[in-house]
């Protein structure tokens, strides 16, 4: 049924007052409505009953009720220095409430009730009156309580009152001069010690190679999210099982210090483990993940089974009293995955029980020590990355990347519980890269039970992912506005948007970040509506520029009048790598697999012209000679030169671009079995592996760094 119906005028109301869009603009400016069938499940997502004319009724009334049922909301997010920030509360009409807010240092304030006069509410046969406070003006950016008391009945109840700050100052440091930094995809560029994948010591080694031979600020990678705690592990970074702890596969074995206190067998095994991946780490073809994760893993646990002194035992000790529940739920987990598998029905039946959740924790102890014990070694090494690029003149470090969501199978389906959306996922509608849309298999956020749980879910992710980290880049950071919802059973392009409160969500990530003192990039790509850029521009958070997206109604944006407060760069990681992108290979490659929409030849003259527009803005400044082809470094530079002419605050290199690589990381829309995605081995123009020695003289990438610097970038 099509919700223009005069019937579905109920069910569009509904699904609004819930922030779900019954229409949207698409990528072509046109409005697309919302079938009624996505409308009703999307609302059963959010646990709105809404499949008949009654129970569409019914949910409206809930919805208008909603506020007035809640004594205190389930959470009051707030900007420093708002002198219009109110705390609604609701007792019965006539009565006295005492309000007292706690802040996160213990002081005690009492907040001024304003004298705002609302109508009495009967809500389930009692009548409500309506008290309003005002948030002190300079209450500090943190975490504080807010209790409600009513006398009368005795009534008492809580609630977080998050004040996030105005603005970071992390960007506003950034404009003093241009910088640049390495993107990199971690896992495909290895070093002599590396067995395979690269690690966190390749990490911290490119850091100081990039800083010291090349004069890069920052060095930003794929997510390091954790995946499955046994082989066989999920290939894309992206697909995590949670965001908030890390993937033991990167962990440096060798520079884990009790390597050093091995018995001489246990020794020799390791060094056997480490041999049999040697020739991985000069291989071209597709990294072999799981084979590298159960190496790392008996190597991991031969070195688990050295006991720790007495110092480093006081260290792991005060790391799981620092990570906590969160923690422990997390390595409870992974053994209990590990015994009994990921997709298992108790994790929906037995595993929902605390009782028998206890018992299986004390059954495997062993192993959910084991599990903390990689969690604590991946946040030493991602912390002496930092240092090292810290230590090596680098201005920011690391930028670490933020995944949209999880895994559907994984540990935070079963940590977060509810606070996870059931019966959709999340993905992007057609837009013209990828024109059937796209799936992305991931539980969202379910907006009123994370407003209810505090945040506190999300800010302690955030806080685990800045704390070795002098930067972030969200993965789109659109989602954090709305999101594409995808009903279980249905394609992409049959979703549609769910809003969020974006002021909460932005404000606590800026909070987090300020108390990091890190810098926050936000990949605002695709279609969104203008207040997404303001947003972030108001509160200090960079955008994201990519050279071939950026045209405007009459041709290419000329680079001057690109954003300061962004990042900008000319390709990603799902888009081929400058070489193969001006070759046009995304456009064979998605035509092979049937992902255009339209004929290969009309896709392939579409993105010759936006790419030739570019090219001929980079000949017009002198930049680029025309006889150069497209596999000439020169031709690569003039477009690195091109975006050092934009006021941006920061460049990304792809280090891709850097050294000739030419094969594509990622390609949207498509598994495993269509194309490798995320097993792609850094290689050069001539297809030899490059490892992270080869950086420092890598004639290519001295050629690119020289250009830049000649450009005034650094």
């Amino acid at each position: 049924m099509s919700i223009d119906d005069g019937a579905d005028a109920d069910l569009r109301a509904l699904a609004r007052a819930h922030g779900v869009a019954t229409s949207y603009v698409g990528w072509d400016q046109l409005d697309h409505p919302v079938g009624a069938e996505t409308l009703v499940a999307v609302l059963g997502s959010l646990g709105v009953p809404a499949t008949t004319d009654d129970e569409i009724a019914a949910s409206r009334r809930d919805a208008e009720l909603a506020e007035w049922r809640s004594f205190v909301p389930p959470v009051v997010v707030t900007t420093e220095g708002d002198v219009d920030a109110d705390v609604i509360v609701h007792v019965p009409e006539g009565h006295p409430v005492h309000v007292i807010i706690t802040t996160e240092n213990g002081v005690s304030l009492t907040p001024t009730q304003r004298q705002v006069r609302v109508e009495p509410n009967d809500v389930d046969g009692v009548l409500l009156g309506r008290a309003t406070f005002s948030v002190p003006v300079d209450l500090p950016p943190g975490y504080h309580r807010l209790s409600a008391r009513d006398p009368v009945t005795d009534r008492h109840a809580e609630c977080d009152l998050i004040v996030t700050p105005r603005r970071l100052d992390t960007a506003d440091r950034l404009t003093d001069r241009q910088r640049w930094g390495l993107a990199v995809q971690l896992y495909s560029i290895r070093s002599q010690k590396s067995w395979g994948i690269g690690d966190f010591g390749d990490l911290g080694a490119m850091a100081e190679i990039a800083a010291r031979r090349h004069g890069a600020d920052f060095v930003q990678i794929n997510p390091v999210h954790a995946a499955q705690p046994r082989p066989p592990i999920e290939a894309s970074p992206y697909l995590p099982t949670t965001r908030r702890f890390v993937n033991p596969i990167y962990i440096s074995i060798l520079d884990i210090p009790e390597v050093a206190r091995l018995g001489p067998r246990a020794r020799r095994r390791v060094r056997k483990l480490a041999k049999t991946l040697a020739a991985e780490n000069t291989s071209i073809r597709k990294i072999k993940r799981n084979k590298v994760y159960r190496a790392k893993l008996r190597a991991l646990e031969l070195i688990w089974s050295v006991p720790l002194d007495d110092a480093r035992e006081h260290e792991f000790r005060e790391y799981r009293k620092a990570e906590g529940r969160g923690l422990r739920r997390f390595a409870t987990w992974c053994a209990l995955a590990e015994e009994y598998g990921t997709d298992s029905p108790r994790w929906s039946t037995d595993f929902t029980d605390r009782q028998v959740v206890l018992r299986e924790r004390r059954a495997h102890a062993d192993r959910v020590r084991f599990f903390a014990w990689l969690q604590w070694i991946c946040d030493q090494q991602l912390a002496a990355a930092q240092d090292r690029a810290r230590a090596a003149g680098m201005y920011i470090g690391v930028i670490t990347d933020l995944a949209v969501g999880v895994d559907r199978t994984g540990a935070d389906i079963w940590m977060l519980g509810d606070v996870l959306a059931r019966g959709a996922t999340v993905g992007a509608p057609p837009d013209g890269f990828n024109q059937q849309g796209q799936g992305w298999d991931q539980p969202p956020w379910h907006p009123r039970r994370l407003a209810e749980a505090g945040y506190r879910p999300y800010a302690e992710m955030l806080r685990t992912v800045l704390r070795h980290a002098g930067g972030v880049r969200v993965d789109h950071i659109l989602g954090l506005f709305r999101l594409w919802w995808i009903p279980d059973g249905r394609g992409p392009a049959d979703g549609t948007y769910v809003d969020y409160d974006h002021e909460a969500l932005i404000g606590i990530l800026a909070l987090e970040a300020q108390r990091a003192d890190a810098v926050v990039i936000g990949e605002d790509l695709g279609v969104f509506e203008p207040i997404v850029q303001k947003s972030l521009r108001e509160r200090g958070i960079l955008g994201t520029s990519i050279l071939w997206f950026e045209h405007g109604d009459d041709g290419p944006i000329p680079p001057e009048e690109y954003r300061q407060l962004c990042l900008t760069s000319v390709t990603t990681h799902d888009l081929p790598p400058t070489i193969g992108y001006l070759a046009g290979d995304h456009i064979e490659l998605r035509s092979r697999l049937g992902l255009l929409e339209t004929g290969e030849e009309a896709e392939r003259a579409r993105d010759e012209a936006d790419r030739d527009a570019i090219l001929a803005l980079a000949r017009d400044r002198g930049l680029l000679s025309a006889d150069a082809s497209p596999t000439d470094p020169a031709m690569v530079e003039a477009l690195y030169r091109l975006i050092a002419a934009t006021p941006s605050a920061l460049l990304g290199v792809a280090l891709v671009d850097g050294v000739g690589e030419r094969r594509i990381q990622n390609q949207p829309g498509t598994g495993g079995d269509q194309y490798p995605n995320w097993r792609i081995p850094l290689a050069d123009d001539r297809g030899r592996a490059v490892g992270v020695e080869d950086l420092a003289t890598h004639p290519r990438l001295v050629s690119l760094a020289a250009a830049l610097r000649d450009a005034g970038v650094g």
